[in-house]
């Protein structure tokens, strides 16, 4: 399955009102996010092995790229030209030995 084909099977599943096409998934995307974290913290009070979160993390990103690509639709983006842009984007930081700075100007 590629990025666009993702993206169209996640929105098979965004159910909410239209008018909330761009503030449900961005709530959710925030909420994930800090499921996400949550699941490192707890790695590291509790001293838990990589291994044991290692499935938990699999289904907490998961859940952030479904929030990702509902979203990226809400603005008429292809998930596939997200993945490119971004790609690209970070091969030329890497190219001109920027990818350690800072900005979005780099």
């Amino acid at each position: 399955m590629n990025f666009n084909e993702y993206q169209k099977e996640a929105l098979k599943t965004a159910i909410f009102p239209n008018e909330m096409a761009i503030t449900y998934p961005a709530l959710g995307l925030a909420g994930e996010t800090g499921e996400v974290m949550e699941k490192i913290k707890k790695m590291y009070r509790d001293n838990l092995p990589f291994d044991t979160v290692r499935h938990q993390m699999a289904a907490e990103l998961g859940d952030v790229l479904w929030y990702v690509a509902v979203l990226a639709d809400a603005f008429d983006i292809p998930l596939q030209d997200i993945v490119t842009a971004n790609v690209m984007k970070l091969r030329s930081r890497y190219d001109r030995g920027v990818i350690s700075g800072s900005g979005d100007d780099r």
